[in-house]
């Protein structure tokens, strides 16, 4: 095995729970940390003192917030992390409200795989077909622009429906592979759980028989983590600098993540918008000197020679210059903010470490959640997603989402409420025609 490869099987799983209100989110994940013995003593002992007899709410073990507690509702996003004998895991339990979806995407952008759960209990599963809750909908559909690779539906609650268990799951089961297939989503699995009894969550339910696939836990154990390109060419953003890179020189130090490729001691790199370029005379990870480096590592770099080199820029391979980055491009905006996002509005993009203003040139078409169609509009409301065209005031060194999550994604930032407005992802250019593209009505 080499070293790449063993790098990568201990890497965490970065796991999200999303869906609607109350699909018992909060509830699986502490079913989880419960049943693989991640709780601390005190904590338990907590837990069943404030049950006073009764079951313990599981909830409380990932709703740390006061308002959570008192409301019975996630607003922040909670991340815990625990551990298997086979895996790490990091978990980000999301919001479900509508007016919390900022949370979700911020999660999904750097997770591997999306739980996203279905409360029986809200469906009128013996109607065929059977329809999906909006929230449920958009999730997965954001999950899926924001290129999660690895989707699992948890249908829930199905203890409340014991009796008909397995006719409403697979009823269920059967409008979530047709939505699916329309909107091309990555799904792996569709299990049918009882967070609050802990069915199919780590063990299989005894009271199921007919249920034959694998349960959560051990699913979530062998399913491959998200690994940066290896291939192309070294790409950078720089996140901070340093005066000593550890050995009393006085060249400086270039800090930030590998976001694709390779670089190694010698290669000649450039740095971006300067153009200019220099040659890698040290490369340093974790106060070490190496001689390489790879794609999702946190690297060090010390030039041979002086350049001006600041937070925000890149260093790219050599032969790059301002001329070859862009200034207008097409993407996918998530919107999130209350206020709308309109044409010819300015706002503040960040890309990597850089800030730079831009505006909306046209906003192309939105996507109805519902049928999966484009339509056309003229602005963006909280929680649309559409199409649209930016133009920026400096160019940047883009690429498609799709390609890298690094370099083909942004952050909208309202300049006059500094509050984040979207999640930009940077799509190919295309001729602008409504429905292209979004997929079929499901």
């Amino acid at each position: 095995m080499s070293a790449l490869d063993d790098e990568a099987r201990h890497k965490a799983l970065r796991l999200l729970t999303a869906g609607s209100v109350d699909d018992g989110k909060s509830t699986l994940m502490g079913r989880l940390l419960l049943d693989s013995r991640a709780v601390l003593t005190d904590q338990l002992d907590m837990l069943e003192q404030r049950a006073a007899g009764s079951a313990i709410d599981l909830s409380l073990l990932t709703d740390g917030l006061e308002a959570e507690r008192e409301q019975g509702i996630t607003i922040d996003v909670a991340y815990r992390y625990f551990a298997t004998k086979k895996r790490k895991f990091i978990m980000a339990d999301a919001p479900g409200h509508e007016q919390y979806t900022r949370n979700m995407v911020t999660a999904a952008s750097s997770s591997d795989v999306a739980v996203i759960l279905v409360d029986i209990t809200k469906l009128d599963w013996r109607t065929r077909p059977v329809a999906l809750l909006p929230q449920t909908r958009r999730h997965s559909l954001l999950a899926q622009l924001l290129r999660v690779p690895h989707v699992v539906f948890v249908i829930n609650k199905l203890d409340a429906v014991d009796a008909d268990a397995q006719a409403a799951f697979e009823a269920v089961r059967d409008a979530l592979d047709e939505f699916a297939r329309h909107a091309d989503l990555p799904v792996r699995a569709i299990l049918p759980v009882s967070a609050l009894r802990g069915d199919n969550v780590t063990q299989p339910s005894s009271v199921w028989t007919w249920y034959t696939g694998p349960c959560l836990l051990p699913l979530l154990e062998e399913l491959p983590v998200t690994t940066e390109r290896l291939d192309g060419a070294p790409l950078m953003a720089v996140q901070y600098v340093s005066r000593d890179g550890g050995t009393g020189h006085q060249l400086r130090t270039f800090w930030g993540r590998l976001a694709q490729g390779q670089v190694r001691v010698g290669d000649t790199l450039t740095v971006y918008p300067s153009g200019e370029s220099a040659t890698v005379q040290e490369l340093w990870r974790a106060a070490e000197a190496v001689t390489e480096a790879h794609a999702g590592q946190s690297v060090g770099v010390v030039l041979d020679r002086q350049l001006d080199v600041s937070r925000g820029d890149w260093l790219l391979p050599a032969g790059e210059s301002a001329a070859s980055g862009q200034s207008e491009f097409d993407a996918t905006l998530a919107w999130l903010d209350t206020e709308p996002a309109r044409v010819g509005r300015k706002y503040w993009l960040r890309h990597g470490h850089r800030w730079v203003q831009a505006r909306i040139t046209r906003i192309v078409s939105r996507l109805d959640v519902q049928t999966l169609h484009a339509h056309d509009t003229d602005e963006l409301a909280v929680n649309d997603i559409g199409r649209v065209v930016w133009q920026t005031q400096q160019p940047l060194p883009l690429q498609t989402y799709h390609d890298n999550r690094s370099a083909g994604a942004m952050i909208v930032v309202d300049p006059a409420s500094h509050r984040t407005g979207g999640a930009v992802l940077v799509e190919p250019s295309a001729p602008h025609e409504v429905d292209d593209g979004w997929g079929e009505a499901a």
